[in-house]
């Protein structure tokens, strides 16, 4: 049996799936991850991307923060693609519980999937620092320089900076989740960023398969490894 037959038939004895994912599930979309050969941390800027994407740096350099931003960070032409179309089906027919991502392009929601636990926030919520109202994604997108409430805020993307910590709500709802669930399938994730890679470890279930085109530091651990593109492989199924 091939490894993706074994995949199938995982998927078809499963009654609860979690999906944990990173940026590997958006790249077929076009999204552009971080730490392959032609990933953001991997080009070169005037400063680091992981310093450029702090909760210092976006205090103490606001402005260009938001020229990074805006130019690496909002893919709004991105469409959902095959892996993102495949979990919000499985969870119409009450196979997915529910989608863990570390992403924040919303690919997961604009596919139809319902339940989806952002870890580190959406690029399509954001809101003033000052008086806390809300703006969509093309405020931003359409703004230049520093964007601005009509209070005089300075209006902040709600993700999840380096020094920032992940949203309690949606981490302990991810937790519940990933406690009850009999499959787990982690994909598109180096499983190398902290705290959200440990996350994994909160899984009691049956199978653990992991989908990622290069290994990980828990290989190991899954009953299932497939090294090839998420989009490609769930399509399958």
């Amino acid at each position: 049996m091939n490894e993706i037959e074994k995949l199938r038939q995982i998927v078809q004895n499963a009654k609860r799936i979690v999906f944990f994912g990173g940026a590997g599930v958006s790249t077929e979309s076009g999204i552009p991850d971080f730490r392959s050969v032609d990933g953001l941390y991997n080009q070169k800027f005037d400063y680091p991307p992981e310093e450029i994407l702090s909760h210092t740096f976006f205090i103490r350099n606001t402005e260009e923060f938001y020229r990074f931003y805006r130019e690496k960070m909002l893919c709004l032409t991105a469409k959902p693609n095959k892996a993102h179309l495949t979990l919000a089906k499985w969870e119409a027919e009450g196979k997915l519980l529910s989608v863990i991502t570390q992403n924040i392009d919303g690919l997961h929601q604009a596919a139809g999937s319902k339940r989806v636990h952002e870890l580190h926030g959406s690029v399509l919520r954001n809101y003033c620092t000052k008086c806390g109202k809300s703006y969509g994604v093309d405020f931003i997108a359409n703004s230049s320089g520093v964007p601005t409430c009509d209070c005089g805020g300075v209006i902040k993307p709600d993700v999840v900076l380096y020094e920032e910590p992940l949203p309690e709500e949606t981490v302990l709802a991810a937790l519940d989740d990933l406690r009850s669930a009999d499959v787990l399938i982690v994909a598109g994730t180096s499983l190398t960023v902290y705290p959200a890679a440990s996350y994994i470890r909160y899984f009691r279930g049956d199978k653990m398969v992991l989908i990622n085109r290069d290994a990980t530091p828990y290989d190991k651990m899954a009953d299932l490894v497939i090294h090839d593109k998420v989009g490609e492989v769930l399509s399958q199924i």
